[in-house]
């Protein structure tokens, strides 16, 4: 095998996934550095999950949104996927911040219910943060939807319901998440969403377009775009 086909074959990619460029792309940048400085240059794939990216060789994506963990994953010939919480969870390149025993509790994502390998990785940064972890009784492959997965199959009062439920189930204020969606769903739950991006810089989550039907049509046209 050539030098050339043996770079073909192992092809990787960084995908900050749609709600993430629209949430926060300055984020997004931050983590395209890291990864490029740390694991060599890579191209940024802006293309959404939904849509076949049809590449030319054998693909590894590394992916933020769970979604994409699952589509990229499962959906595309000559795709494979790893999340970035995985990367960095045994990386020692990266500085995370020090958030002293916070006690927070966590939503485990739909699309990443069954793969433990995520669930692992992402508690292992938060040890490395210092996060005192609050599990609820629903949680990891047990875990249960925020509720926006109902979006569109069942009116939008019930879906905020359905919100209002999930987010009373967790034991503490402060909620770990790392889907965009879930952001909204426990801000309208009535707690405090900590998206992973934003734990890792040190930021505050914020919820932005939050209300389901706005939200959704937001992410659709950007879907749609991309």
């Amino acid at each position: 095998m050539t030098a050339r086909n043996k770079e073909e074959t192992e092809k990787t990619v960084f995908a900050p996934g749609c709600a993430l460029m629209l949430y926060k792309p300055e984020l997004a940048e931050k983590l395209n550095l890291i990864l490029n400085e740390n694991l060599g240059e890579m191209d940024t794939l802006l293309i959404c999950c939904k849509h076949d990216p049809q590449f030319k060789a054998k693909t590894k994506v590394i992916n933020v949104c769970p979604g994409c963990d699952k589509r990229f994953g499962n959906d595309y010939p000559d795709t494979s996927t790893i999340s970035l919480w995985e990367i960095l969870a045994e990386s020692d390149f990266f500085s995370f911040p020090d958030y002293k025993g916070r006690r927070m509790s966590i939503l485990d994502a739909c699309p990443t219910r069954d793969q433990e390998r995520v669930h692992k990785a992402i508690r292992i940064l938060l040890r490395k943060m210092n996060i005192s972890l609050v599990e609820p009784k629903k949680t990891r492959t047990r875990g249960t939807c925020c509720g926006d997965s109902f979006f569109g199959l069942i009116p939008t009062e019930q879906v905020k319901q359905l919100m209002v439920k999930r987010a009373s189930e967790m034991p503490v204020d402060e909620v770990v998440v790392y889907c965009i969606s879930c952001v909204k769903s426990v801000y309208i739950g009535g707690k405090k969403p900590r998206y992973l991006v934003d734990l890792l810089f040190a930021e505050e989550t914020v919820p932005k377009t939050f209300e389901p039907d706005e939200w959704h049509q937001e992410l659709n046209a950007y879907i749609e775009a991309h």
